[in-house]
C-alpha cells in the first residue's frame, strides 16, 4: 500500500505492507477519507520532537473496519467509523478523569509515534475508545474531521468556560479556529468576535453562521491596538472568553491583553516557540490560564450534533486530493493556495468517484 512517511529530508511517498493486528485490542481500518492538519506541518518543521522519523504522517480520518481484535467489542467489521486523534487505554489514571491526551499507555500516538492514515490501512490501538461508529444519516465528509480539529475546537470552547451571554473572543480562523467558534456557539454565548489577518478567512467563518463580528488584523503586531478594537466592541470590559487557535508570539499577546479582568483565556493552538507572560503588565487583571494537547473525549457526542444538525465543518473542506497526489497536497495547504482552508485526501480506488462528483469543493 502507498503511504505518506515522515523522513528527516521531507515527507516521502513509499510502498509499504499491510498492518497487522498487534494486540487483542486492536483493530484495522481501511481509510476512506482522510485529511492534512497543521499538526502535520508542526512534524515536518521539527515542532514535535517526540514525532519518530519513519512513521507514516496523518491523524484525521474516517474508515471502515475490516478486522478486530479479540477484546473488541464496540465496532466490527463493515462499519463506518471516525478515529481520535488520541489513543487511550481507558483504564489508567488520567483516562479515568478525562484526560486521555496523558494516557499512560497513548495520547496522541497515530501519526506521531506510530503509523497514522496518509494511507490505505491503520492500526488503531485500543479500538474501543478510539473508534466511533458512523450513523448512516452522516456521511464521511462531514464526519471527517470529528477526531481532531472538531474535538479540538470543542475542546478549546469548553476550557474557557463559557457562560451564557458572554462575549467570545476566537483569535485565529483557521479549522481550529472555525471549530472552536461552531462549538462556542453551543454554549450560549451573546457574541462570538472572530480574529484573524486573512480576510477570506474571516469571511468564511461569517458564511458558516461561526462569528458575528470580525477583525481584520492587517498589522497583526500591533496587538494593542487590535485589543482596542475588542475593547470597543465589548464597552471598555474587554472578553468575558478567549480562546487562542493560531499559536505565534502576537496572538499569545493579543489573548491576555484583550481578555477583562477575571477572565477565562484557553490556549488550544500547538506553539513552535516558548511564549512569556508579562506577569508585572497583567498584574491586577486576574486571568485564568488554560492549556491543552486536546482530550478528545467528546466524539460520541459530536456525531450526534452533527446528525442533529447542529455542527457542520464541511465548508471547511475546500480541496480534494487522491492519495497519490498527496505531496501536491501538502503544498497547497501549507502555502493556502487557492484560498485552502482543509484538505481531503481520497485513496486512490476513488479516482472514478472524484472525477464524477458534481460536489464543487472536490475540485481535482
Amino acid at each position: 500500500m502507498q503511504a505518506l512517511v515522515f523522513r528527516d529530508t521531507g515527507p516521502c511517498l513509499e510502498s509499504r505492507p499491510l498492518p497487522r493486528l498487534q494486540a487483542p485490542t486492536d483493530a484495522l481500518v481501511r481509510v476512506r477519507l482522510s485529511s492534512i492538519c497543521t499538526s502535520d506541518l508542526h512534524i515536518l518543521n521539527g515542532s514535535v520532537p517526540r514525532a519518530r522519523p519513519g512513521v507514516v504522517l496523518g491523524h484525521e480520518f474516517v474508515g471502515e473496519v475490516v478486522e478486530t481484535g479479540s477484546e473488541v467489542r464496540r465496532v466490527r467489521p463493515g462499519q463506518r467509523v471516525a478515529v481520535n486523534v488520541e489513543t487511550f487505554c481507558g483504564q489508567c489514571f488520567f483516562c479515568r478523569q478525562g484526560f486521555v491526551n496523558n494516557c499512560e499507555q497513548g495520547g496522541w500516538e497515530l501519526g506521531c509515534r506510530i503509523d497514522g492514515c496518509q494511507t490505505e490501512y491503520v492500526r488503531v490501538p485500543f479500538a474501543d475508545n478510539g473508534l466511533d461508529v458512523l450513523p448512516d444519516s452522516v456521511d464521511d465528509l462531514s464526519a471527517l474531521l470529528v477526531g481532531d480539529v472538531l474535538a479540538s475546537g470543542y475542546f478549546g470552547a469548553e476550557l474557557a468556560a463559557i457562560r451564557p451571554g458572554d462575549t467570545v473572543l476566537v483569535i485565529g480562523s483557521g479549522p481550529v479556529g472555525i471549530c472552536a467558534m461552531l462549538c462556542a456557539r453551543l454554549f450560549g454565548p451573546a457574541r462570538i468576535i472572530a480574529v484573524d489577518r486573512l480576510a477570506g478567512r474571516l469571511a468564511l467563518a461569517q458564511r458558516m453562521g461561526a462569528a458575528d463580528e470580525v477583525i481584520c488584523a492587517a498589522d497583526e503586531t500591533d496587538t494593542a491596538a487590535l485589543a482596542g478594537q475588542v475593547h470597543d466592541l465589548t464597552r471598555g470590559r474587554g472578553a468575558d472568553a478567549v480562546i487562542e487557535c493560531a499559536g505565534d508570539s502576537a496572538t499569545f499577546r493579543l489573548a491576555w491583553q484583550a481578555a477583562r479582568p477575571n477572565a477565562s483565556v484557553a490556549l488550544v493552538a500547538l506553539y513552535e516557540e516558548a511564549q512569556t507572560l508579562p506577569l508585572p503588565q497583567m498584574y491586577g487583571k486576574n486571568l485564568i490560564f488554560k492549556t491543552g494537547g486536546v482530550d478528545a473525549v467528546h466524539s460520541a457526542r459530536l456525531i450526534r450534533l452533527i446528525e442533529e444538525g447542529r455542527l457542520d465543518t464541511r465548508p471547511l473542506i475546500t480541496h480534494t486530493f487522491l492519495l497519490r497526489d498527496i505531496l501536491e497536497a501538502y503544498r497547497v495547504f501549507a502555502r493556502r493556495e487557492d484560498g485552502c482552508v482543509k484538505c481531503a485526501i481520497l485513496p486512490d480506488s476513488a479516482a472514478a468517484a472524484l472525477s464524477s462528483t458534481s460536489n464543487p469543493r472536490f475540485d481535482r
